[in-house]
């Protein structure tokens, strides 16, 4: 990765867009909090006030400022890599992606986000990942059915989240599992449903439950199989 051992501060602002942290990939992480979660330091830091105004993207500053490099895996990695997996079809709120993976890292999960994600880099969702994005295996624009069928190779029993009618989440198997989650207003497609092997409905006062409050509810249910 040419020139990361010299990263000036206009180069680090031009990473608040999505076009040149692709292209460097590269990322900015604000906050102390976030910062110290990385087990190794970032390849830049901005401290001072002034610099920490220009990169930041939130109205009230938090700073300091770090870059950090791409931290993602493929999803052929992921896949042998993780006991549980949380995958996110179609999740556009980079909030909820955030919680999302910091609710992965809290119950030993591994994550993949499929095309139409929203950005893991965005700074909303590595604000919200509360620096799990630095634990949390992630495995970006994946596409779904050839997650669900290579996973299901590897002895997987995929589960997708469903309103209405579904199992109890007390019924999710042991073992190896995908949970798959889609957005709160569209949901799971069809053919991503048929793919997997259980449905699973949070039993629910409220018409509908947040992705990220029902993805931690799935997650913490399958956590559960694996403590003594």
């Amino acid at each position: 990765m040419p020139g990361t051992s010299a990263i000036s501060l206009r180069r680090a602002s031009k990473l608040n867009a999505k076009k040149y942290r692709e292209a460097e990939r590269l990322f900015l992480a604000e906050g102390e909090p976030v910062i110290l979660e990385s087990p190794v330091p970032p390849i830049a830091l901005f401290g001072e006030p002034g610099e920490v105004r220009r990169l930041s993207a939130l109205k009230t500053p938090t700073g300091p400022v770090g870059v950090f490099p791409f931290l993602d895996v493929s999803a052929a990695e992921l896949v042998p890599a993780a006991e549980r997996i949380v995958l996110l079809h179609g999740l556009q709120d980079p909030g909820n992606v955030g919680a999302i993976v910091r609710c992965a890292h809290a119950f030993g999960a591994g994550v993949a986000l499929s095309g139409g994600c929203a950005d893991l880099y965005n700074p909303k969702t590595i604000r919200a990942t509360m620096g799990s994005i630095f634990h949390a295996p992630v495995a970006r624009e994946v596409v779904s059915l050839d997650l669900l069928r290579d996973a299901r190779n590897a002895g997987f029993n995929a589960i997708a989240a469903v309103p209405g009618s579904g199992d109890s989440p007390r019924a999710l198997p042991a073992g190896r599992t995908v949970i798959v989650v889609g957005a709160e207003g569209s949901g799971l497609p069809d053919e991503v449903v048929d793919a997997c092997e259980v449905r699973v409905a949070i039993p629910s006062l409220a018409a509908s439950l947040n992705a990220a409050i029902a993805a931690s509810i799935l997650l913490y249910e399958a956590y559960m199989r694996v403590l003594p």
